[in-house]
């Protein structure tokens, strides 16, 4: 089948590699030149392990292109998807859509024939309907459905989430529109991958859903360790003990900094804003987005505390730097926040993060922080070391070297990557979350 992605971000340019994967013809579509000159030259303007090896591969065979030009590929398309950007406005408090808006009115002057209009941007509940509203005013004859299917990629393992996902959700209620959407995911059929058709509103909300959900168990489990530290307990031993519980489950219980990135931020706020405008607050969700960005603007006053009170004249190192590992995303990061309050503390900051320093760059004023070249480099000289992303590079530092190259012995591990108390035969004033914080032995 013939797709068109419009939006070659994150979502647009893992989910077009991946259908062209499938076998489907596949134009990306992209207004910004430069990105789709250097994409057409093989160079992939985001991090994601794997991309640029299954990009070039269908490049190479014929059913992966790059153009600026819409028009031609809209008209060509059996399916016509939307990934462009679906920031929060300027006032933080719903999502900004006038980029699928556009990307609509676009689409209508090109439509010939029977085309699905696919909504892969997270879009609040109505978006379907307002899309087709704009669709039809424009181009009254024109023949197509809008569907939603919401994406559930995570940066850092995109590729095998949209090859081999949890599920896929489609809404619509139109045959017609589920059966192109069913060619375009045959090969999950094929697999037995559970495909939930329901209603377009049903769709679109249970992307939100998910994230609130998942922020939730983040936030739940972070201010359970402030609690643990507070009465001597373990987090990690905590998280296991409930995690066990098959009505919980393990994951997203893992102490942290503070979640970032680009879903869970915007996602909650738009869900919560949603909400509120149909007259039904979710308080809940309201909560974990408020106690989530006081978190990480906490966590400087943390590394504070460790340096003895005070973070004035002192050098403080910055391991991490993305919102997560294995990308480049520094959107809503918490080593923003904590880099912020560092400064305002009066410390000087070294940083270093293995992908993502050319897009911190664009985040700080350059003569802010120190750049350096690998953990060794940041820390050399440091009072103090911190660790904000769990890279794996940082799970296995040498100590001793470490310890050596260090003018301080003050660690604080944000992401409990380390034991505290080889910590402490180490030599260093460990600080950790949720558990009890070591000196030296």
């Amino acid at each position: 089948m013939h797709i068109t992605m419009i939006g070659t971000g994150y979502v647009g340019l893992v989910s077009g590699t991946c259908f062209s994967e499938f076998g489907h013809d596949v134009v990306c579509v992209d207004q910004d030149a430069a990105k789709v000159e250097k994409l057409n030259n093989g160079e992939m303007p985001i991090f994601e392990p794997g991309l640029d090896a299954l990009a070039t591969s269908n490049v190479k065979a014929g059913r992966l292109t790059f153009t600026t030009e819409l028009e031609g590929p809209v008209k060509a398309a059996d399916a016509v998807f939307i990934a462009v950007g679906t920031p929060t406005n300027s006032d933080n408090t719903h999502a900004d859509l006038s980029h699928v808006f556009d990307a609509a009115r676009d689409i209508a002057t090109a439509l010939d024939g029977y085309t699905v209009v696919v909504t892969k941007s997270t879009v609040p509940v109505g978006t379907g309907q307002e899309l087709e509203n704009i669709i039809t005013e424009a181009r009254p004859d024109a023949e197509f459905d809008v569907v939603s299917n919401p994406e559930f990629l995570r940066e850092g393992s995109a590729i095998n989430d949209f090859m081999r996902p949890d599920r896929v959700v489609i809404g619509t209620a139109n045959e017609q529109a589920r059966d192109v959407m069913k060619q375009l995911y045959r090969p999950l059929f094929l697999i037995e991958t559970p495909i939930l058709f329901t209603k377009r509103p049903t769709a679109e909300l249970i992307k939100y859903a998910a994230n609130a959900f998942l922020a939730t168990k983040i936030t739940f489990i972070n201010e359970i360790a402030d609690l643990c530290e507070a009465v001597d307990a373990d987090v990690h031993d905590v998280a296991r003990g409930i995690g066990l519980d098959g009505r919980i489950g393990s994951k997203f219980l893992h102490a942290g900094p503070g979640y970032g990135g680009s879903c869970f931020p915007k996602d909650t706020v738009a869900l919560a804003h949603t909400a509120k405008t149909a007259g039904h607050p979710l308080r809940i969700v309201e909560a974990v987005a408020a106690a989530n960005e006081e978190r990480k603007e906490r966590m400087a006053d943390k590394i504070v505390a460790a340096c003895g009170g005070s973070a004035s004249g002192k050098t403080v190192a910055v391991l991490g730097l993305t919102f997560k590992p294995n990308t480049d995303d520094m959107r809503e990061a918490p080593s923003l926040s904590i880099i912020a309050g560092l400064k305002v503390a009066g410390a000087s900051v070294r940083v270093f993060d293995p992908e993502g320093m050319a897009e911190a760059r664009k985040n700080f004023d350059p003569d802010s922080v120190e750049w350096c070249e690998d953990a060794y480099d940041a820390a050399t000289g440091a009072d103090a070391l911190t660790i904000v992303t769990e890279w794996n590079e940082f799970r296995a530092l040498d100590l001793d070297r470490l310890k050596d190259v260090m003018k301080g012995s003050v660690m604080v591990d944000l992401r409990n990557v380390y034991d505290p108390d080889e910590m402490s035969a180490a030599g260093f004033d460990y600080t950790c979350i949720g558990r009890a914080s070591t000196p030296p032995s």
